[in-house]
């Protein structure tokens, strides 16, 4: 699964390296993130959130599994340990973390259950394990392109549910303390941003499928704008 994202890794940055940081600051205040805490970020991708948090003089490491988003992140984020390894089996020792993070990642693994275990294991007593990743479907307005770039409709998944981060926290053993919806809108100034988001400069014949999705959410300005939510969920161990 990881190597299917290492050779779009540069165009995701490019449009999708921030586009969480709603979620990322909810989770930030939320946890009390601050200089000296150790906090783990488990699918960081491109990094962009283990710099904001080093900058922060927070103790920073990462781990995706796609070698190209690993490169990325230890260039964002030169002070961070980042490795390359899958959530359901992660490189550090029982209790090593303050905070440990899923955003947008716990849905890609093989066995999300065992992934959400692994960051149980690693956060330590009285630490936090804090999720978020896409809210169903009705409530995301990039969805109208996805559904028409695919033949058959999408499906929300049980993470995407109400009640489904919380219920994975809580068969591993985590004390759920909070959860809720973030909103994460998605910006692009123009035509040819939005296709570039979309498609990682593949695929161009789908192009006009992806602009005529995305009359609905245009601005006077010429660009796109689009409303999407998040759910969330923090847990204590």
């Amino acid at each position: 699964m990881g190597e299917d994202w290492s050779p779009v890794a540069e165009e995701w940055a490019r449009w999708w390296g921030s586009f969480a940081a709603p979620a990322r600051e909810l989770i930030v205040r939320a946890t009390a993130v601050g200089p000296g805490s150790r906090v783990l970020d488990v699918g960081c991708g491109s990094g962009e959130f283990l710099a904001e948090l080093a900058g922060r003089g927070v103790r920073v490491a990462g781990v995706d599994p796609a070698e190209g988003m690993v490169h990325l992140a230890r260039r964002v984020a030169p002070t961070a340990d980042v490795r390359l390894a899958d959530a359901e089996s992660l490189p550090w020792g029982d209790g090593e973390f303050d905070v440990v993070t899923a955003i947008n990642a716990l849905q890609f693994a093989d066995d999300p259950e065992a992934a959400a275990a692994e960051l149980l294991r690693v956060v330590g007593p009285g630490g936090w394990v804090a999720v978020a990743n896409w809210a169903e479907r009705a409530g995301n307005q990039l969805d109208a392109i996805d559904a028409a770039l695919n033949d058959e409709p999408g499906t929300d998944g049980d993470l995407r549910r109400p009640g489904g981060l919380e219920e994975l926290l809580a068969d591993v053993g985590a004390d759920v303390v909070d959860s809720g919806l973030v909103d994460v809108p998605f910006e692009v100034p123009d035509e040819a941003a939005l296709v570039a988001a979309i498609l990682f400069g593949e695929d161009p014949e789908s192009a006009p499928l992806v602009v005529e999705a995305a009359r609905p959410y245009r601005t006077e300005s010429g660009g796109y704008r689009f409303r999407n939510r998040f759910r969330y969920a923090l847990a204590r161990r």
